[in-house]
């Protein structure tokens, strides 16, 4: 048997389920964009706790400090997943009969960049300064683009192999990795002290806030 063409649509997605996906996570990235922009005091003073308990962590704990600053630099870096996506892409455009499906890939994958790029620089939230720092990172801290980008490219994979029925060892097994994954590289960001918890949950809001826009837009693709 000859398998199905990779744009090729199993069975209609319901899309009502993924508008309210789109907008339930809109209105909190709103909200939680708004709060870190106004600087509201709760909200930095919670911010302020967890990055002094977790950076005490980090210094008391230097090899396990070591072993995250290897997986955040590397395993989970936006680089790293930028290549992933651009693998898939090259073997969509190679499969022929996948073309649109490999150009919606990378538009979406460079969207979330830009945006993670432009929000930073409208908000221009300074990152934590610690006198014995563990890592370091540059330009503004909201949101985290290594959180933004795992999420939404992990999540466009992840959504293409259930979309196409991968099989379910395959299936699960990619679902363990990006879970991992999207939640590691958040709490390894936080743990370094160069993110505050907010810029993390900022950086899953929104990359899963793409990736449902993405479903939308792929919904809509022509004949």
């Amino acid at each position: 048997m000859h398998s199905p063409p990779v744009d090729a649509p199993p069975s209609p997605p319901d899309h009502r389920i993924t508008v309210r996906a789109a907008g339930v996570l809109a209105v909190c990235s709103v909200l939680l964009l708004t709060l870190v922009a106004v600087r509201w005091h709760p909200l930095m003073s919670l911010d302020g706790d967890i990055a002094d308990t977790t950076h005490r962590w980090a210094v008391d704990e230097p090899e396990l400090t070591h072993a995250f600053r290897i997986l955040t630099d590397w395993v989970w870096d936006p680089w790293t997943m930028r290549l992933l996506c651009a693998v898939v892409v090259v073997w969509l455009v190679w499969r022929r009969s996948a073309w649109w499906t490999a150009g919606w890939l990378a538009v979406m994958s460079a969207l979330g960049t830009a945006v993670q790029q432009v929000l930073k620089a409208a908000v221009d939230r300074p990152r934590p300064v610690w006198p014995d720092p563990v890592d370091s990172a540059h330009f503004a801290a909201y949101p985290s683009g290594h959180a933004m980008t795992a999420t939404v490219v992990l999540g466009l994979l992840l959504w293409l192999l259930h979309h196409h029925g991968a099989g379910r060892a395959l299936w699960r097994t990619t679902v363990t990795l990006s879970v991992v994954s999207v939640l590691g590289v958040g709490l390894t960001r936080i743990w370094l002290g160069v993110h505050w918890a907010s810029d993390v949950v900022g950086g899953w809001l929104l990359g899963a806030l793409l990736v449902a826009v993405a479903v939308l837009v792929h919904g809509r693709r022509p004949a």
